[in-house]
Parts: C-alpha cells; structure tokens; sequence
C-alpha cells in the first residue's frame, strides 16, 4: 500500500458517507478483460480525482495487478482469485476480506454476474455504498440501455450518477518501460495479428499480415509483430517469410506495448487487447473488425484510429488495409 495522501474532502459537503471529513476507503472492482482494463483507466483517474484524500483499493486479476499498481491511481491492489460456487474455502475467504475492508463506496465496473455476486456477499450487512447495476444496490447505473452504449460512455454515465461528473479519456502516458533492450529500427510499425484463441473469425488471415510486414519492408519501416506465447509460432512465421520483421512474442509488458506504440510510426491489429494500449498511446492504428465484435460497442480509442469493419475479416484485402496504414503513418 502506498502511504495516506493529504485529505482533500470538501468541508463545505453535506450528508452522506463521501462527505466525510474522515479519510475512507474506496474499492474499485476491474477484473478483465485487457481492452476493457485500458478503457477503465479514465474512470481510474477520475475516481482518484474525486477520492484525492481517501484511500482507493482496487480488486482485478493477476494479469493486470502489476500494471494498475504502477498507475499511480491506487493506494493497493487486491488481486481476486474469481472463486467458482464450488470453491467455498476460497468464496467465503473473500467474503471475509470484502467485509472486513471497510469500505464505504464500491466502484464496481465489472458491471458483471459475478461483482453482482460480490454485493450479495455483504449480506446480512451493512452494505457499502454500491455504483454498479446489483440489484438493490445505492447508486445504480439506471440507464436501461446501457448494454448498447460504448463502454467509455457507458462507465463515464454510471461514474455521473455517483456523483463524479468529469471523466477523462483514458491515458497510459504513465506507463514506463526500457523498450530501448529490443533495439528496434528508428522507423517501424507495430502489428498484432493475434486474439483470443477461442475466438478464430476476429484474427484477420496470418498470411495477409506477411503481405502487410513485406510491404511496409519494403517502404523502409521495420514490421514489430506483437502478441502472447500462445501465438509464438505464426508470429515466427512471419518474421521467418519477411526477414526484416521481428517478433517479440511473449517478450513484451502491457508497458513495453505502450512504450512502444509512443515511437511507431502505425500500427495494425485485430480487435484484440494490445491495440487499446497502442491507439491510447496515440500511435496512428488501423483495428480489423468481423462481425463477432461490435465497433460501436466497445473499439479502440485514441487520437488517430482508423476501423475497418466487415461481416468476414477474409473480406478486407491488403491493400486497403496498406492504403489506410499509408494515410494513417506519421513522419
């Protein structure tokens, strides 16, 4: 835990349990998934903004407990083992320490089955102050359209009805890395040709991202294929077709990504995780989408992405892709 910051509360508030003058706890529950993570990080900030004297926890994943620890938006991080209704050692352990915290108000955007499981656990009570959608909780996100907004507008509207009005776009320009130990080209484009193996028709065709890297080659610009272990072996194929490429597969930090995207001139991916770091890093990005995932709903921000949508992604040729990696490339 980082140490008690300056209490900022407002001596002129009225009523309720945020208005205080006592330093209080705050818990803000983001489990997953990456992409979702990186767009909560506006809501991180603002949360830190209106709790500048309180002492704000957050409950995720093991994936993300090191890069939301660097932040700088916490004062601890808990990491949550999601417990399965089988588990009961582990769910009432939980219970335990949920209840234990202290908290005053949650901030849950998960907005999940699951936190609306974790509000239950506060049974018989009391109950902290709850922003979320669990049934019976003090300050839901009562908009029933909510499931049709895109998740930064819809977690800025929930942070509204609780009481915090100005909500930033997200923001990595914290993230720090050595991204110098890869010794990459001074001109090179970041491609990310993976995604979620359960979920193939989101992966434009691996032989396409070869004809991408051999065509920025042969402009000059060094291809830099990013993704996780599991996609070691394409990602090598690739480099192995287009000896000007390297792969960095399973070698990079969601801080390494961000770093990185700071100094490529483009990038291209599917709708994947590490393409919301990128395009929040404000590299120029080019996103592939199929119709197994919805643009409007939940696309990469940033201050330069370019979306090409189709019902199959086999439908995207190369050089539409290239003819909009070629207006989006920065000098």
């Amino acid at each position: 835990a980082v140490s008690d910051k300056e209490d900022k509360s407002d001596s002129s508030s009225t009523g309720n349990a945020l208005e205080s003058r006592e330093r209080m706890k705050i818990l803000v529950i983001k489990l997953a998934a990456l992409g979702d993570f990186v767009q909560a990080t506006g809501p991180f900030a603002a949360i830190r903004e209106h709790h500048g004297g309180d002492h704000v926890t957050l409950l995720t994943t093991r994936p993300y407990a090191d890069f939301a620890a660097s932040s700088g938006y916490f004062d601890e991080v808990w990491l949550d083992e999601k417990p399965s209704g089988l588990a009961v050692a582990k769910g009432l352990e939980l219970r335990r320490r949920l209840c234990a915290g202290g908290f005053a108000r949650v901030y849950d955007l998960q907005t999940s089955d699951r936190t609306g499981w974790y509000f239950r656990l506060f049974w018989p009570g009391p109950r902290p102050e709850w922003s979320g959608k669990a049934k019976g909780c003090s300050h839901p996100h009562a908009n029933p359209k909510r499931d049709f907004m895109h998740t930064i507008e819809r977690q800025a509207e929930q942070l509204n009805m609780a009481g915090i009005k100005k909500v930033p776009p997200p923001d990595l320009s914290w993230a720090q890395a050595d991204a110098a130990r890869f010794s990459l080209g001074k001109r090179h484009a970041l491609l990310v040709p993976g995604g979620a193996p359960r979920r193939p028709a989101k992966r434009w065709p691996y032989r396409r991202y070869l004809e991408v890297a051999q065509s920025l080659a042969a402009t000059g610009i060094q291809p830099v294929l990013l993704g996780s272990d599991p996609e070691k072996e394409v990602l090598e194929a690739i480099a192995d077709k287009c000896k000007e490429s390297v792969s960095l597969a399973g070698e990079t930090t969601f801080q390494d990504i961000a770093v990185l995207a700071r100094d490529a001139v483009c990038s291209l991916g599917n709708d994947t995780g590490p393409m919301h770091i990128i395009a929040v890093s404000g590299c120029p990005s080019v996103v592939l989408y199929s119709r197994d995932s919805d643009p409007a709903l939940c696309a990469q921000r940033g201050p330069d992405v370019t979306i090409i949508s189709r019902r199959k992604l086999d439908d995207i040729e190369v050089n539409e892709v290239m003819a909009a990696l070629k207006a989006a490339c920065r000098d």
